[in-house]
């Protein structure tokens, strides 16, 4: 029994630190990646999405060298 114990709870511990290992690391960031892949399906709705993200991208940069932040 003790060692029943011991090891759920060891493998709790290992779990719990996995967790927040993937947390820390970024690993959850991700959000859009299952709702775009299915709202994008087709060729066509792909390019225009890498095209949206680029000028996306654009603009962020022109706003960091023009020393812009959006309000909070």
């Amino acid at each position: 029994m003790i060692l029943m114990i011991t090891v759920s709870t060891l493998l709790g511990a290992l779990g719990l630190a996995a967790l927040i290992w993937g947390i820390r690391t970024g690993q959850f960031d991700d959000q859009s990646k299952f709702i775009d892949g299915s709202r994008y399906d087709n060729e066509e709705d792909l390019r225009d999405a890498v095209m949206m993200d680029e000028k996306k991208k654009e603009q962020e940069k022109k706003n960091k060298e023009k020393g812009y932040r959006p309000p909070d």
